[in-house]
């Protein structure tokens, strides 16, 4: 049973690009693997600053992966707040972190040209996120191909730190590239992002989902006419939900023409429904029990100690420090 490593911000309410580009692979990997899942909040400092709407998210993303079908008796979930061992770690692989690696990494030149303040937390993020990968022995870490970077400069750092202080003192990861589906779009037609205002929230209420199915932006193909399917956004998000013979119908009316955009749409719109609809009131009443959803983050953090306690001390006594002394909470 190899061990997975997964992290989400908590930056605000989930989309299908989340869905459909990783929670569902990490569902299906829970089944045959020993995962760990956390809430990234110690990276969401980067752009959040106001404290009572960051443990909201940090709520809201634990009750959104518990709704979906994450086990928490199977998989540690916990929030990475709760575990400032990783900003131990962080700092042994800053010693070792050459500038140039870092300037290269791609997050940080996306995210400025996108108008983000420069600061050092931007800057060092790859590290961070490198501490939170090297922590749990992490053999596969699955990622899009667009963040296939930070999983390299994990094991850059990994390699250097055996390398300075121990043959396989620290385990090297190896990415797990997901590949079942290409980039979600948004109702725009580019990625489905938070950053970019374009996203189609999982849990997002019958009324305001609507209007949002409804506004994706198409052509100006009259009703009549051919349309191309794979031109249009409303069937790339549609064939995510359908069977195969729901898709190959829906291909064949846009091929035919007499079809309307509209008529997509509300097809896209019962497939959505027909999913999350029932997912979103389980969500809603767990929601009503914080206190049970902080538990479940204080025994996942409980858990994910006694991976990182044991992993921290042996880079400890490596480095040269003494040990920690401090057991593990029960």
């Amino acid at each position: 049973m190899k061990r997975v490593l997964s992290g989400i911000q908590p930056s605000g309410n989930l989309h299908l690009g989340n869905y459909f580009g990783a929670i569902r692979q990490f569902l299906d990997l829970q089944a045959d693997h020993r995962c760990f899942f956390f809430i990234a909040s110690y990276h969401a400092l980067t752009t959040q600053r106001d404290p009572a709407q960051l443990r909201a998210h940090i709520l809201d993303v634990t009750a959104s992966y518990l709704a979906l079908g994450l086990d928490p008796e199977r998989s540690v979930l916990f929030d990475q707040s709760d575990l400032p061992e990783h900003h131990e770690l962080a700092w042994y692989l800053s010693c070792l972190a050459p500038m140039g690696l870092l300037e290269r990494a791609h997050s940080y030149k996306d995210k400025i040209s996108r108008g983000l303040a420069a600061s050092h937390g931007l800057f060092s993020y790859p590290v961070l996120m490198a501490a939170d990968i090297l922590m749990y022995d992490a053999d596969l870490v699955p990622v899009g191909r667009d963040q296939k970077q930070h999983v390299e400069i994990a094991r850059d750092l990994a390699i250097r730190m055996n390398n300075e202080w121990g043959d396989d003192l620290i385990k090297v990861p190896e990415p797990y590239i997901l590949e079942d589906v290409a980039v979600i779009p948004g109702v725009d037609g580019e990625k489905m992002s938070k950053s970019y205002g374009n996203t189609i929230e999982i849990f997002e209420e019958s009324k305001p989902l609507k209007k949002r199915v409804m506004g994706i932006v198409t052509d100006s193909t009259p009703v009549e006419d051919p349309k191309d399917p794979e031109r249009c956004t409303v069937f790339a998000l549609y064939k995510l939900f359908a069977s195969d013979a729901e898709r190959a119908e829906m291909e064949q009316r846009y091929r035919a023409g007499g079809m309307g955009y509209g008529d997509a749409k509300k097809a896209l719109l019962a497939k959505i429904e027909e999913m999350f609809g029932p997912l979103r009131e389980r969500k809603r009443e767990l929601l009503s029990r914080p206190d049970d959803l902080e538990d479940v983050l204080a025994q996942g953090a409980a858990r994910a100690r006694e991976h990182a306690f044991p992993l921290l001390e042996r880079v400890r006594t490596a480095v040269g420090f003494s040990a920690l002394n401090r057991g593990i909470p029960g």
